[in-house]
């Protein structure tokens, strides 16, 4: 339960870049303040600089020592204006419209993290993932060797015995709709190297679905079956086992009934969901039923650390995604 406690050390050991394209958000302004008080990353604020100052004056925030940038006056827009230009040429842009888009906060923030200029992003405060996977997909593009961006959640239970002391994460709950098998071993693989670099665990990945190791027969619980065999080809170094019930992939009882062969099953710390219904489903239970900490979600795939917050988010929650992201980034050198 010390893992937000780490995250924001590692934070500080390591100071990054991240900007916040939603500048203009109250959540997010008061978020700022904490963050550079708290020394977890250097705050770049997109947005107009004279809303942004009198909404904190309204507000009582000090912004002392974080950078805002307005794309309408900015020396670094014309720039940004010519990179987006030539990335997305061969798909029909023009300076015309490369000029309009890079305009908008979530595009210019993009380019200021493909640029160099930061180190991640996090936006989604009022925005939906989609108005940020675009411009992420379109500008950053994913990570090498990686073939699907998505997203998890780290899932903090209090008094829990499951999991790693009660945490757990989830994936993928706020991206894909309905991933192919290919691109759900992709998940799961990427979200073992979360649970290893990120949170400092040793991933046992449980590929859940409505049946057990061969219970049930459809084909949804096929696709399972089929995603495990290739994560297992892709990867014979990780603990990945499926398909499984979640009482089977969590509770050591039901797994030797149900999988007892299985090395991550009843030990699982790792829940990848076959769909995202599932997914998003199940945090939102796990979240008021257990009175559970979900962080996140925070994506992962990206060939730079850009991250989502949901739109019910707090302030307290865009620090921890802020934290989440700088230590992203200190990996990704």
């Amino acid at each position: 339960m010390d893992l937000m406690k780490k995250i924001w050390e590692d934070a500080k050991n390591d100071v990054k870049t991240i900007v916040l394209p939603e500048g203009e958000e109250e959540r997010t302004l008061t978020a700022s303040e904490e963050i550079k008080k708290q020394g977890l990353a250097n705050v770049v604020l997109v947005g107009g600089l004279e809303k942004i100052q009198n909404k904190a004056k309204q507000l009582g925030l000090n912004l002392d020592g974080i950078e805002i940038v307005d794309p309408e006056t900015s020396e670094k827009t014309e720039k940004y204006v010519q990179e987006f230009y030539e990335l997305r040429k061969n798909k029909g842009m023009t300076i015309e419209k490369a000029n309009k888009i890079v305009r908008d906060p979530l595009y210019f923030g993009t380019m200021m993290v493909k640029c160099n200029d930061a180190d991640g992003m996090v936006s989604g405060a009022i925005h939906t993932t989609g108005d940020l996977l675009r411009p992420g997909l379109q500008i950053v593009k994913t990570a090498p060797k990686v073939s699907v961006v998505s997203s998890f959640f780290i899932m903090l239970v209090p008094d829990c015995e499951y999991g790693e002391d009660g945490m757990l994460i989830f994936s993928d709950c706020a991206v894909n709709p309905s991933p192919t098998a290919e691109q759900l071993a992709s998940i799961a693989i990427a979200t073992a190297e979360t649970a290893r670099n990120l949170c400092k665990i040793e991933p046992k990945v449980a590929m859940l679905s409505f049946s057990s190791m061969g219970s049930a027969d459809h084909e949804l619980v096929e696709k399972v079956r089929r995603a495990t065999e290739i994560a297992k080809e892709l990867r014979p170094d990780l603990d990945i086992d499926g398909e499984l019930q979640l009482d089977a992939a969590i509770v050591e009882k039901v797994a030797k009934q149900k999988a007892p062969n299985s090395k991550v099953a009843g030990k699982a710390n790792v829940l990848i969901f076959p769909d995202l219904q599932s997914g998003n489903i199940g945090y939102k239970l796990v979240q008021r039923f257990a009175k559970a900490e979900a962080i996140g979600p925070v994506c992962q795939g990206f060939a730079k650390p850009i991250n989502d917050l949901s739109r019910g988010c707090s302030a307290e929650d865009i620090v921890s995604v802020v934290a989440l992201t700088a230590v992203q980034a200190q990996s990704m050198k």
